[in-house]
């Protein structure tokens, strides 16, 4: 009889791993390391320009905040398998039906905010519903959605106002209980505390003298916050975030399982467009005005800011808080090169860059820890 010690077949399924090794392939992996780089290199470079300041980190985080909106739906439909192009092409859209609604119709503007987020939530639901039905790719039919929105978006005001840009929209949201949720600020009060105690600046002359220089959070940025955590909860917490993870994964196989592959993506679909229909909303009451040409590559960005995260384009893995960190760097970045003196057309050079460097290291440490080839 041999003596010799017998090995034994540890079964793949209960192996474990440590929590390096589980912190070395989560999605978010890029965009920590992302995030990190980009503060590093403005901190060194642009820490004395203002960046830093009440109102500087102010500037980066409402347009970091724009980004986290569209990126919190792109992520999720992107996790569930699917693309949405269509997204610019609907900020543009929305806000040109609030503009006509409101200020040519004269409805009030809560009415035509609600019947803009059904309308183009509606939208949302076609393009999946297309996608499902047809089997086509995502990619084409929402990039023939891209088209017809942003056409709509410049013939409507055309034919209505004989113009592509429709004004005055601050005017009739004037007493609505509903824009503000978009549109205002919140901890007004604090700020002025602080301004009043000297730990943010103030104006120093005319008619806003003694005012601080940031005087609230805009609910642009609260939206994004709630949208994160709504969209993290979601995938992460919820029997309907697994579904997600499933039907992009793999469908046949989520189908076979009892997952309703279809309704979790028209679903998904919608959610996307109602960001981006958030989005167009907080910006319409921003400016006060609708444009055709408002959310222009916005989809792109959005899609981008998505990979940065650390999500896949074949579906199936990603992060909604990844996604979030890809928006920050995008602010961060745009708001950054002004500040530290940089030619802006440099913007998408670094965007890129930073791209690529954080698609390449998701993939790189990915495989070393699974072991794929």
């Amino acid at each position: 009889m041999s003596n010799a010690p017998t090995e034994t077949a540890v079964d793949e399924r209960i192996k474990t791993r440590s929590r390096f090794r589980e912190a070395m392939i989560r999605p978010e992996l890029g965009g920590i390391v992302g995030t990190v780089a980009v503060f590093t290199f403005f901190l060194l470079f642009a820490f004395d320009s203002g960046m830093f300041n009440s109102q500087g980190i102010m500037n980066w985080s409402t347009v970091s905040a724009q980004f986290m909106i569209i990126a919190v739906g792109a992520c999720l439909l992107m996790i569930a398998g699917e693309f949405d192009l269509s997204v610019g092409s609907m900020i543009g859209f929305a806000g040109m039906l609030i503009a006509i609604f409101s200020v040519t119709l004269g409805w009030p503007v809560w009415l035509a905010i609600m019947i803009t987020f059904v309308m183009c939530t509606a939208i949302g639901g076609l393009n999946g519903y297309i996608v499902i039905r047809t089997g086509l790719p995502s990619f084409i039919v929402t990039l023939a959605f891209l088209f017809i929105l942003r056409g709509f978006a410049i013939f409507l005001p055309q034919v209505i106002e004989r113009k592509t840009i429709i004004g005055g929209i601050k005017d009739v949201a004037e007493g609505d209980w509903l824009a503000p949720i978009f549109g205002g600020k919140i901890l007004t009060g604090l700020f002025q505390w602080m301004g009043d105690a000297g730990v943010i600046a103030v104006f120093e002359r005319g008619t806003r003298k003694g005012q601080p220089v940031v005087d609230g959070i805009p609910m642009l940025i609260i939206w994004a916050i709630v949208l994160v955590i709504f969209g993290h909860i979601l995938l992460t917490k919820t029997k309907f975030g697994n579904w997600i993870f499933a039907a992009g994964g793999d469908a046949e196989a989520a189908r076979n399982s009892g997952v309703p592959v279809n309704k979790v993506k028209v679903l998904m679909f919608m959610f996307t467009a109602f960001c981006a229909t958030v989005f167009a909303v907080c910006q319409v009451m921003e400016f006060g005005s609708a444009g055709a040409d408002r959310g222009l590559l916005k989809e792109f960005e959005a899609i981008i800011a998505v990979v940065i995260g650390g999500a896949l384009l074949t579906g199936g893995y990603g992060s909604v808080l990844g996604a979030a960190l890809g928006a920050l760097i995008f602010g961060v970045v745009q708001q950054g090169l002004f500040f530290a003196g940089v030619e802006s057309s440099l913007f998408r050079v670094f965007l890129g860059v930073i791209l690529l460097g954080a698609v390449i290291l998701n993939t790189y440490i990915r495989r070393i820890i699974t072991g794929e080839r």
